[in-house]
């Protein structure tokens, strides 16, 4: 069994916030909505991918992100 990516292959997180593994939701923008339930949208680090099946965004909504997943929207 797996424990998951070494840390070689895990990703670099670089800024002050990472969308990623940070253990608190970020505040971001939508700026595109992508097939399979995720979003480009704009972070302090440039833009990412993150998911938004959990919530109705839109593009130009700030949605809150944790773990690359969108949790609440903020304001659209």
């Amino acid at each position: 069994m797996s424990a998951g990516p070494s840390r070689e292959q895990a990703p670099a997180c670089t800024g002050e916030r990472c969308v990623t593994c940070s253990d608190e939701a970020v505040a971001v923008e939508v700026l595109r909505l992508l097939d399979d339930g995720l979003a480009l949208v704009a972070t302090d680090a440039g833009e990412e991918e993150v998911s938004v099946a959990l919530v109705p965004a839109r593009v130009g909504d700030t949605v809150l992100v944790h773990a690359r997943e969108a949790i609440a929207i903020m304001k659209g």
